[in-house]
């Protein structure tokens, strides 16, 4: 039976990584900053922040004394809100230490998605490319009245990417999610998810997640049917 225990953050800024595995990370106790791949969030006590699978963020983590929770999450497709409430967390804490999976499962039926705070063009930006992976930023920067120049600068500030690379995570991440979820074509999810060609897509996701298209099909389905044999 796996478990987890509250960890504390020691207060530091930690530039923009990576994470294979999807996890939560409810906030106990403190707080601090997070600049992900679907805005950014200052998250305090009962807030929960959600990362799927080959997500990347960089955090500030001050000087209060902040204790979190990390709770793993399945490893598929499915799309998360980046930021959540919950009500209770301590029977969050309680079940975690008991079973992961009935800590997963309360994760599950008690979150409520909630909205990022973020009002400054460097976050509304993030949240545009998070929505709209084919999104023209010189186009976006012109309509919001910033020049591209100064954007570019204040997003990879707050970000610790630039905007163009933000931009092309977004999209390889949306087409692994359609590739392992859905049986679409891959050629049709490369032309829906805004890349030039297969060709294109799959250079994109096997930089992403160190697989090709191909190669995460070939997972899905070597999945799918041992657990028809197993019925």
């Amino acid at each position: 039976m796996q478990a987890a225990e509250p960890a504390r953050l020691a207060a530091a800024e930690i530039r923009r990584h990576y994470h294979a595995q999807p996890y939560a990370t409810l906030v106990l106790e403190g707080g601090y900053e997070e600049a992900g791949d679907q805005g950014r969030y200052t998250v305090g006590p009962g807030d929960l922040l959600l990362h799927p699978a080959f997500s990347a963020h960089r955090d500030v983590v001050g000087d209060r004394r902040t204790y979190v929770l990390d709770l793993p999450l399945p490893f598929d497709g499915r799309e998360w809100p980046g930021l959540a409430t919950v009500a209770d967390p301590d029977s969050l804490v309680r079940a975690a230490r008991r079973d992961l999976r009935e800590a997963h499962q309360l994760l599950v039926e008690s979150l409520v998605p909630a909205n990022s705070n973020g009002a400054d063009p460097a976050d509304r930006l993030a949240q545009a490319l998070s929505q709209d992976a084919s999104l023209a930023i010189g186009e976006w920067a012109l309509a919001n009245s910033h020049s591209r120049e100064w954007l570019s600068r204040r997003f990879m500030r707050m970000y610790g990417v630039n905007s163009a690379q933000y931009r092309s995570e977004a999209r390889a991440r949306q087409a692994w999610r359609r590739i392992v979820s859905s049986d679409a074509p891959l050629a049709h999810i490369a032309v829906d998810c805004g890349f030039a060609d297969q060709a294109h897509m799959t250079r994109s996701v096997g930089q992403l997640t160190g697989r090709s298209p191909a190669a995460w099909r070939r997972a899905v389905t070597s999945v799918q049917e041992g657990a028809a044999q197993a019925l």
